[in-house]
């Protein structure tokens, strides 16, 4: 009696409107067309993926049971998350256009339903969408993508990668500085090596070595001909040798790392990475960034393009919903065209990471809010 009681209490202070059958209606038509969607989307992507790889896929004599369920089954989350927002909107379109062709709008407003009441049900799918979305990106596809590249790394690219940059200077510790003229991936050696090390701003030891190599047995650097300079004040020590085993914190890894390779983390693996590549002074820091700030801008957008979606397609037009349908789809290739835009002038540092994944959704609020209030009430 007294868990009752609560409820009913809770219910007049939150205010939380009952679902009518109206509210059920839309809910089911929304999520239903959207999977629907996604289901024939990915069906589609999956057929066009495989006639262009299969050649590929005899060649290496990839089993087929690795085929589908190590690539192609990874292979959906990703597709499922990149569409998402296009078929959300798409969706939104299509079934809110033929509610309104055949008059179920005009019925639902004449008998006293208000418009903001209608909204009620789509921003409920509209949470259901979100929370999937947030999940699979940060979650779901991450696991997905690294069961996929290590498919790829071994049935489909016919080569490992190959780190070509020259110069390499990285932080490795706090106040340990390495510097490489360049590593080789296939030996997993690098060539004029150097570290420094610095406490309180000063240089007390400087390690010169003609080469640095990994030794996957002993899991430590060894490192060939070299010479350790050590600075106690105005004093120096020298140390020469032939040859040492020490241990750096970094491995080979970090040299072949795929540019694809965040894919295959999820958000606490993206965060400690971006903490990793931002002491180290990685010039790919603002991409990483992007892409952490694109996992909660890319969900919450659902929002955004539900409403836009209920504005543009709730009016009765002669002609059908064709009309409505590729305003639909103009306003969802724009929104995802802006984001490109705007990632682009965060990597050449014209915005910043945050501002460039949050503007798209902030421009398209107001287009949004806009047609909102231009919509029949």
């Amino acid at each position: 009696m007294e868990k009752t009681n609560d409820k009913k209490t809770l219910r007049k202070i939150i205010k939380w409107p009952a679902l009518l059958i109206i509210d059920r209606y839309i809910i089911r038509k929304f999520l239903s067309t959207f999977f629907f969607s996604i289901a024939l989307i990915m069906a589609i992507a999956v057929v066009f993926d495989f006639s262009e790889k299969i050649d590929d896929f005899l060649e290496s004599n990839a089993p087929l049971n690795k085929v589908i369920f190590e690539y192609y089954l990874n292979f959906i989350p990703y597709f499922a998350s990149l569409f998402s927002h296009l078929f959300t909107f798409i969706s939104v379109i299509y079934f809110t256009s033929r509610m309104a062709y055949n008059t179920e709008f005009i019925a639902i407003l004449s008998n006293g339903v208000s418009f903001n009441r209608i909204l009620y049900p789509y921003f409920i799918s509209a949470f259901i969408i979100t929370a999937f979305s947030f999940a699979l990106n940060n979650f779901i596809i991450p696991h997905a993508s690294a069961k996929k590249l290590a498919f790829e790394e071994q049935y489909y690219h016919k080569s490992p990668k190959v780190y070509n940059e020259r110069n390499i200077h990285k932080q490795i510790n706090p106040g340990v500085f390495i510097y490489l003229e360049n590593f080789n991936t296939y030996n997993n050696s690098g060539r004029q090596f150097s570290m420094e090390k610095f406490e309180n701003g000063e240089l007390v030891s400087k390690l010169l070595s003609r080469e640095v190599r990994w030794d996957s047995a002993s899991h430590k650097w060894k490192i060939r001909d070299y010479m350790i300079r050590n600075y106690q004040g105005e004093n120096q020590t020298i140390i020469t040798g032939k040859s040492m085993d020490t241990t750096l914190n970094i491995t080979p890894d970090e040299f072949r790392r795929r540019d694809n390779a965040v894919e295959a983390m999820n958000l606490p693996e993206l965060n400690r990475f971006i903490k990793r590549q931002r002491m180290q002074g990685a010039s790919n820091l603002d991409e990483l960034l992007i892409e952490k700030h694109k996992r909660f801008s890319f969900p919450f957008s659902t929002f955004i393009l539900t409403l836009i979606g209920v504005s543009v397609s709730s009016r009765k037009v002669k002609g059908g919903i064709g009309m409505q349908i590729g305003i639909g789809l103009l306003i969802s290739f724009s929104y995802i065209l802006f984001l490109q835009f705007s990632s682009q002038f965060a990597i050449s540092g014209a915005f910043s990471p945050f501002v460039a994944a949050w503007i798209p959704n902030v421009l398209f609020a107001i287009i949004a809010i806009f047609l909102y209030r231009m919509a029949p009430k």
